[in-house]
């Protein structure tokens, strides 16, 4: 792995764990057992670092829609294939990441505001439209209102006010917020398919933990 991806994969190592204002160059390099003078090599400060983060979590929170919408057999399955990839990416996130990532680092924040107001809209709309045309959601849903509504919804659970991280889980809140939403938009067929996923679901865990 080039001395760059190697950077760019510890910074985000510990801006995930420990939230982005409290880790230092010094921290990265430290963690590298390289010198701070390589890091600034490759990069000209920490705003440059946080970007270049910023740029790879992009390309995978595209990669991971793409996926959850390719192995998706309807919407709602889709909606589930998010809420078991947001389980997995969000049980280890410093929830003071976005938070961070405002206060300090705006021009990286203006970019994920950026792709959130409409690589993710779009997403979002196509699931709703998709939804409705299978008569899974209400077919009087307003799509642009709700489009937005869960797309802000979704940024909820980053919110250290409402959700402080010493009492509230992530990943669970996130999926909980996730699965309020999509029992809301539901058709009555919808919410019998919702059903089944959850109790497929709930079957997955008891037969994974039986494993172990």
């Amino acid at each position: 792995m080039e001395i760059r991806d190697r950077i760019i994969e510890k910074a985000n190592e510990l801006f995930m764990q420990f939230g982005i204002r409290s880790v230092s160059m010094d921290d990265i390099a430290n963690g590298l057992g390289m010198s701070k003078k390589t890091l600034y090599q490759h990069f000209a400060d920490k705003d440059e670092l946080v970007m270049a983060v910023v740029d790879i979590h992009i390309l995978q929170m595209q990669g991971d829609c793409s996926s959850c919408r390719t192995e998706a057999k309807d919407a709602i399955h889709e909606i589930f294939n998010t809420m078991d990839i947001l389980l997995q990416e969000f049980s280890n996130m410093n929830p003071m990441v976005l938070y961070d990532l405002e206060k300090f680092h705006f021009k990286a924040y203006q970019k994920f505001r950026q792709h959130k107001d409409s690589y993710l809209l779009k997403v979002i709309r196509d699931n709703i439209e998709w939804g409705i045309r299978d008569e899974l959601y209400r077919p009087e849903i307003n799509i642009e209102i709700m489009s937005k509504f869960r797309l802000e919804s979704m940024m909820l659970a980053f919110d250290i006010n409402l959700f402080p991280p010493g009492k509230f889980n992530l990943a669970a809140t996130s999926n909980m917020i996730l699965e309020h939403f999509i029992y809301g938009v539901a058709s009555i067929k919808g919410h019998k398919l919702i059903q089944k996923y959850n109790d497929q679901r709930k079957k997955q865990v008891v037969y994974e933990e039986h494993k172990k």
